[in-house]
């Protein structure tokens, strides 16, 4: 048995930091509590089993929106069993509730910015949904020609050798540079989707 005296810095007050701690703690059986510190730090005393304590340390390093832990300053002293459980040391009920209502505007900004990047990439699937629509059809429209050209050149397979083998010469580059173009264009339009989203 043994424990632990932390103080942890970073975006730790009013981001409901300390909730999550006493729920970590409770699940690993650690006794002891959680507060904050003038200067925005959080101190934690906590005393459990060695192993446990040692998962407790590694796992109170959360970096998940809206908490950001820089850093944790761990001292061990004996453990002196002094706690029956673990909790939460709140302060004046004024300043509790005020971390509350900061807790949960800085949530409600988040939700409101994933909500609105969401519409925004909504809105590049949907225009990138009908640039495919007009490929597509761009694409078809060329098949069609070239069989009709096919079907030119089976009509004249009475003709002489020399005239079928001009026209397939011909149309064999016409699909060479139609397909060079087209793949092209679409290395162009990938790298102008990539600038789009940020992803160059």
């Amino acid at each position: 048995m043994k424990r632990a005296n932390i103080i942890v810095k970073g975006e730790v007050q009013r981001v409901g930091y300390r909730d999550a701690v006493a729920k970590l703690a409770r699940k690993l059986k650690i006794e002891g509590f959680v507060e904050n510190l003038k200067h925005y730090d959080v101190r934690i005393i906590a005393e459990g089993e060695d192993a446990n304590i040692d998962l407790f340390i590694e796992r109170i390093e959360i970096r998940k929106f809206p908490m950001d832990v820089e850093s944790t300053e761990v001292s061990f002293e004996t453990y002196e069993g002094e706690f029956e459980y673990f909790e939460i040391k709140r302060g004046d009920w004024h300043e509790e509730l005020l971390e509350r209502l900061d807790t949960a505007g800085t949530l409600l900004y988040k939700s409101v910015e994933l909500g609105e990047k969401s519409v925004a990439l909504g809105e590049k699937s949907v225009a990138l949904g009908e640039e495919s629509v007009g490929i597509g059809e761009k694409m078809l429209e060329k098949q069609d020609k070239t069989i009709d050209a096919i079907v030119g050149v089976s009509e004249k397979i009475d003709g002489s050798k020399e005239e079928i083998v001009t026209e397939i010469s011909s149309l064999r580059d016409d699909l060479r540079s139609y397909m060079e173009y087209k793949f092209a264009r679409i290395e162009h339009d990938v790298e102008a989707i990539k600038a789009k989203i940020g992803m160059v």
